[in-house]
């Protein structure tokens, strides 16, 4: 395969992207006021929304919970909106941040005003308080949105309020340069500090959705996962949430990562700047640095940045992220909360398909070698050979997958639970349904795709990337983890409701959450990490 545009492929495929619709939520008739028992319609603190009332649930999308961040609020921390009157048509949901079209048929977007939250909630919540799941989308940092979760199921069903949002992606999100720190904050995290300003929304106005304030669980898949680890991890996210659940995040996952030009982990700060410096460079911003970005189109900042792809939160030297959620892990300087975490068992083979997908290619033999040398060079490359030997799996595709699941996913997933359970109640999972539906707008890889990187969205959402509906023990197993994660937000205990017993980690076993009953997944003996260890 031609090296230069593998490695433009690479880059598309660090993330299983997802974007939600573009739509416009305008305001109602001022005269729409509040009336007696219209369910509808609930204050908030900057005034009067007007959802919608469903089967068992209400819907509230696009609220706005910060001012758009154009101009002089490009690349400066999240300000309060503008407070309106009359009442908010919150029926739509809004535009999804700047982003290119993602690998599964995800929509592009130019639109910057785009700090919108969505709020699912059954539709009598007996008097109850009830627990709030604030959900972050994945995407590898440069695309997604909150309003392709439907959360209606997760909500009726698990009695909970659902959150979802979107937040600033790609150079518009995680640019890192020295001319845009500021007295208090470094530049690079805008897209944390958005999560955080949602967070704070939601302590202000869970308790006119029947939301217990107090009782947040954050979650979050991909880069919602890894999004997560960082709220672990940032002093200025203490308070804000009260549990978290990490899905395909580890939070220890940082060199392991195959794809430099695509990473989409918690990155050095050196490494942002530099990766700052070399975009404004690339624009001829290097005088008048600011301005000079600022003045620049969203297309201009897309194409300098390479679609936004590569970027994530910065850590080091102060700001959002004094440390990497790995080193506060392992220093146990972080926000000690129970934590449900864990991985799909095959991880890569998303990836794998993507770069198949874009490249038209099918990864062969001497592919499979090639990549294991340009990676661990030549003699771990053998070492590597000898214990993933090609002929073991059904093609080099599934080889080159299983290598990088192990590695990259599944042992430094084993890492983050050790360091985690040491400190905090840990609930670990595999999530393992080999014949999980592919997404709709995707082609069929040349491969089985297994219990790939994503799967498990549709199992606990109406997601609309997966159309396929489930099967009838597919369908038994959405229902047993939505009462894990509902359970989970409830009393920090994933437990209860007829649920088969899942113990807290201690060892080296996850709950396999499977079709087929109640297993367990021995991660370290699966996936080769004892020889991962020794590598």
């Amino acid at each position: 395969m031609e090296q230069q545009p593998r490695r433009r492929i690479i880059r598309i495929a660090a993330a299983a992207g997802i974007a939600g619709t573009l739509a416009t939520g305008l305001a109602a008739p001022a005269h729409a006021e509040q009336r007696h028992g219209d369910s509808a319609v609930v204050r908030v603190g900057d005034g009067l929304v007007r959802g919608s009332v469903g089967d068992g649930y209400r819907q509230f999308d696009g609220i706005p919970y910060a001012a758009p961040p154009v101009g002089d609020l490009r690349w400066t921390s999240p300000q309060p909106p503008r407070r309106w009157s009359g009442v908010r048509a919150a029926t739509e949901p809004r535009s999804s941040c700047p982003q290119t079209a993602g690998f599964l048929g995800d929509a592009a977007s130019d639109d910057e005003d785009c700090l919108y939250l969505n709020v699912t909630t059954p539709a009598n919540s007996n008097g109850e308080k009830l627990p709030v799941m604030f959900w972050i989308h994945g995407g590898g940092f440069y695309s997604g949105s909150g309003t392709l979760y439907g959360a209606q199921r997760l909500a009726t069903e698990g009695h909970v309020v659902v959150v979802t949002l979107n937040y600033r992606l790609g150079v518009f999100g995680f640019l890192d340069h020295p001319a845009l720190d500021g007295a208090r904050e470094k530049s690079g995290d805008y897209g944390i500090e958005d999560q955080q300003a949602a967070l704070r929304w939601v302590r202000k106005n869970a308790a006119a959705f029947g939301g217990d304030a107090g009782n947040v669980t954050l979650f979050g898949e991909s880069a919602g996962g890894a999004s997560t680890c960082a709220h672990l991890a940032s002093p200025a996210s203490a308070g804000l949430f009260r549990r978290a659940i990490v899905q395909s995040g580890p939070c220890t996952m940082e060199s392991e990562w195959p794809y430099p030009e695509g990473n989409w982990v918690v990155r050095p700060r050196a490494t942002a700047q530099k990766q700052g410096e070399a975009v404004a460079a690339k624009l001829g911003c290097e005088q008048d640095t600011v301005a000079c970005l600022r003045g620049k189109s969203v297309a201009e900042l897309l194409d300098a940045s390479d679609g936004g792809q590569g970027y994530g939160p910065a850590a080091g030297d102060g700001g959002v992220l004094p440390l990497s959620p790995k080193t506060a892990l392992a220093t146990g300087r972080f926000n000690r909360v129970p934590v449900i975490h864990g991985t799909t068992r095959d991880e890569h083979r998303t990836f794998v398909a993507a770069i198949e997908t874009f490249t038209g290619h099918t990864v062969t033999d001497a592919d499979y070698r090639q990549d294991l040398q340009d990676f661990f060079g030549p003699e771990k490359a053998a070492e590597v050979l000898k214990e993933y030997p090609v002929d073991a799996y059904e093609s080099p595709s599934v080889a080159l997958s299983t290598v990088w699941t192990d590695s990259a996913w599944a042992c430094t997933a084993l890492d983050t639970d050790r360091l985690l359970s040491t400190r905090v109640p840990t609930y670990a999972y595999e999530f393992a349904d080999a014949k999980a539906p592919w997404a709709s707008d995707g082609s069929s890889p040349s491969f089985p795709t297994g219990a790939f990187h994503a799967a498990e969205l549709q199992y606990l959402f109406d997601d609309e990337q997966f159309r396929t509906p489930l099967n009838a023990d597919q369908r038994k197993l959405s229902d047993q983890m939505i009462r894990y994660w509902t359970n989970f937000a409830h009393t920090g205990d994933p437990n209860g409701g007829g649920t088969v017993t899942w113990p807290r980690f201690t060892g080296t076993e996850a709950r396999s959450l499977n079709t087929g009953g109640d297993t367990r997944a021995d991660l370290s003996s699966e996936h080769h990490c004892g020889f991962w260890k020794s590598l």
